[in-house]
């Protein structure tokens, strides 16, 4: 931890919350990508919630603020309400109904315990109430090492189990023909929401926790395609937002879990809006590109109906004269135009005969360029275009 003091320049405390913000970031975007791409985020948010009861019947039980042990109780009190969820889910409630209920039955009985412990004039009950809103400042190296403990087993288990995982998150009839356990697969997700839950309540608390959840995986698949490429990102976004937020906070002197979610709400809202690709951004870009070249393609077909802007353009890429004839490369992207179209129709209408080297569909904005040549030479001569030859 020393070291870390003489690399980011900070006293030890601030040192250990940021090393703490590290740990966080790190193992809640791992483990929290599989809640959030099988849209089940709030049950992250039921589980962070039902875990205050836990630290509260452990503090009774243990008499001392003991942090494995409130932990520990936090864990627990987190799997059965996992495990009520489903039994709710079961009794054919929709599960948003049974996400309701166990989050505002276990937050309750959190809020009564915590009430009765503070009410018992015990003095080792300052600070349980960190658990509700986070206190970073109240860290201690000792409690980022059980945290870190805690998020390795977990990232480990994600590394060993990732092919099965994957499976059954993405494809869980196949999950089941090839012989896994799409039940096991199931408790072993909810434990990796758990354990990301528990290292984090400490550092932002039960309320904030769904957000450090589901940030760096909205973050990452915004940048990414292939689920390992997600993971991996959401672990990088996760430990650059704690490492950020809580630098921020310590800075600013202001709380560390509310700046770090901060932190990690804006870049989301960054990447949602200008991601390469798929963001709000680079979709409207796309769309404007595919309306410019329709009002293109049908003034080719038509010059005489080309609004002025389009003839504007079309004049200067020398497709057009002024006078509104077209030029030789006109008439050839006229031609090119009237071909695409023709093989569009025949992709719609005898497209699943067509025989493809593997299963992938082509791009209908780009079918000769992405259909091999023997699928493109029998769309043509179904098209009727050239015999099938170019």
């Amino acid at each position: 931890m020393d070291r870390l003091s003489l690399l980011f320049g900070l006293p030890y405390t601030d040192t250990v919350v940021v090393a703490g913000a590290l740990v966080l970031g790190v193992t809640s975007g791992v483990l929290g990508s599989f809640a959030v791409l099988r849209g089940r985020s709030l049950v992250g948010d039921a589980i962070a919630h039902s875990t205050l009861p836990g630290v509260c019947v452990a503090f009774l039980v243990l008499g001392t603020k003991e942090v494995a042990g409130l932990l520990a109780g936090a864990a627990v009190a987190g799997l059965v309400a996992a495990l009520l969820m489903v039994a709710v889910e079961r009794s054919r409630l929709r599960p948003d109904t049974a996400i309701g209920v166990v989050l505002s039955g276990f937050f309750s009985l959190g809020i009564v315990l915590l009430t009765h412990i503070t009410a018992g004039g015990n003095a080792q009950q300052a600070g349980l109430e960190s658990f509700l809103f986070g206190q970073a400042a109240g860290l201690l190296e000792r409690d980022v090492a059980v945290m870190a403990a805690v998020g390795a087993v977990g990232v480990a288990a994600v590394v060993v189990l990732r092919r099965a995982l994957a499976a059954t998150l993405f494809d869980r009839a196949y999950a089941a023909a090839i012989g896994l356990s799409t039940r096991a697969m199931e408790i072993a997700v909810t434990a990796f929401l758990v354990a990301a839950v528990v290292i984090g309540v400490r550092l932002v608390g039960a309320i904030l926790m769904v957000a450090m959840l589901a940030v760096p995986t909205v973050t990452a698949r915004q940048l990414a395609d292939r689920f390992p490429h997600v993971l991996v990102l959401a672990g990088v976004v996760g430990a650059v937002v704690g490492v950020t937020g809580a630098l921020l906070a310590t800075r600013g002197q202001l709380p560390t879990g509310p700046v770090v979610v901060l932190v990690g709400v804006a870049v989301a809202l960054l990447a949602v809006v200008l991601a390469p690709g798929r963001g709000v951004l680079s979709r409207r870009l796309r769309l404007a590109r595919r309306r410019r070249t329709a009002r293109r393609a049908t003034a080719l077909q038509d010059p005489a109906t080309a609004d002025p802007r389009t003839r504007r353009r079309l004049v200067s890429a020398g497709l057009l004269t002024t006078d509104g004839a077209l030029t030789p490369a006109g008439r050839a992207e006229r031609a090119a135009v009237a071909e695409h179209l023709a093989l569009w129709r025949a992709w719609l209408d005898h497209g699943p005969q067509i025989r493809l080297r593997d299963a992938r569909e082509p791009d209908l904005l780009n079918l000769v360029g992405t259909l091999d040549p023997e699928a493109l030479a029998e769309l043509r001569e179904r098209a009727g275009l050239d015999g099938g030859g170019r």
